[in-house]
């Protein structure tokens, strides 16, 4: 929500009637992509690709109540599949990692898709963190920033703290309270036919399996651990970006306050152009470092090659192997999120 509101506000402002994209200097954005650094560039990638191995352990964790030893490879070309989908088919395509690791790995769909939840929480919680590390940056730093920019501030550090606050009573109710929701609301489904009832009831009591690991502590700090670890390697890909693009003139906690406003932007995808990253990246760049548009808009188009075009290639490859074509992966995310 506080993503949306972020980058809708922000896409509005860039891309309204007075947009500053008028009068757009194409050659200054291609002189800054031609002065890359490329050993810089390389390594970003090898962060990414190590940030897509870090969630298929973390997904590994959520595993366990179900199946004790899952495929490590499995599970990272589904990954990397499922992140393909997400570019090419937005947010739909969400849905096809959860369904390949479930078919791939014998377990039940929609615990699958509570595997799903629970990566999403701790995936915010680390953003939000990143997100509030942001805020108190740009206040400290006493930063003059457009109108339209100060109340998008006020406005998203508001949002950020209802919404963190709703995903630790989400966290905290699946971990303690899972069990009595569960016989609560089989005991609501009673009502229903016979038929129905086992059918919601076998719904019900898989999904629950699938946030079984939010109740053990043995799996709970693994789960800390690797999300710590894959936000470490999200801030690592973005310093090499910065470092290939900007050279020293970024310093790392500027990148930290980048990445922060970035992280809800994400939360946009259109499908094959991307979204609200691309626009928060230009306003944060042009508004808190004074960043030409043209040089700002030509990083903004590298983060989002890098960060999700990047995976494209290995993901469609990797689908083909498994005898899955576009209109196949397509139809996945269509039925799953149906």
């Amino acid at each position: 929500m506080a993503g949306a509101v972020l980058a809708g506000a922000l896409a509005w402002w860039l891309l309204g009637a007075h947009s500053p994209l008028r009068g757009f200097d194409w050659n200054l954005a291609a002189a800054a992509m031609a002065r890359l650094r490329w050993s810089w560039l390389l390594l970003s990638l090898v962060m990414v690709a190590a940030s897509l191995y870090g969630r298929a352990l973390r997904w590994a964790v959520f595993l366990k109540p179900l199946k004790a030893r899952p495929s490590i490879r499995n599970l990272l070309s589904a990954t990397a599949i499922g992140f393909a989908a997400i570019t090419l088919f937005g947010r739909p395509g969400e849905l096809v990692r959860p369904y390949l690791i479930a078919v791939k790995e014998r377990v039940p769909v929609s615990s699958q898709f509570a595997a799903l939840l629970l990566e999403r929480i701790f995936d915010l919680l680390m953003a939000l963190l990143i997100f509030g590390f942001a805020l108190t940056r740009v206040h400290a730093s006493g930063t003059h920033v457009g109108p339209r920019l100060a109340g998008v501030l006020a406005v998203g550090g508001r949002l950020a703290a209802v919404a963190g606050a709703a995903l630790l009573v989400v966290l905290v109710s699946l971990r303690h309270f899972a069990e009595p929701m569960r016989r609560r609301l089989v005991a609501g489904l009673r009502l229903l036919p016979e038929a129905l009832f086992l059918r919601f009831d076998k719904l019900v009591n898989t999904f629950m399996q699938g946030v079984e690991s939010t109740r053990s502590d043995g799996a709970l700090l693994p789960v800390l651990m690797y999300s710590v670890l894959e936000w470490a390697l999200i801030a690592a890909c973005y310093e090499c970006l910065a470092r290939s693009f900007f050279g020293a003139s970024l310093s790392f906690v500027d990148v930290l306050v980048l990445l922060g406003f970035v992280a809800f932007g994400a939360v946009i995808q259109i499908p094959g152009i991307g979204g609200g990253m691309q626009v928060v990246s230009i306003a944060v760049l042009t508004e808190l470092f004074a960043v030409k548009l043209e040089v700002a808009t030509a990083f903004a188009m590298l983060v989002w090659i890098i960060t999700f075009v990047a995976v494209v290639p290995v993901g469609l490859g990797l689908a083909l192997k498994e005898g899955l074509d576009w209109h196949s992966l397509r139809q996945i995310g269509r039925e799953t999120s149906a």
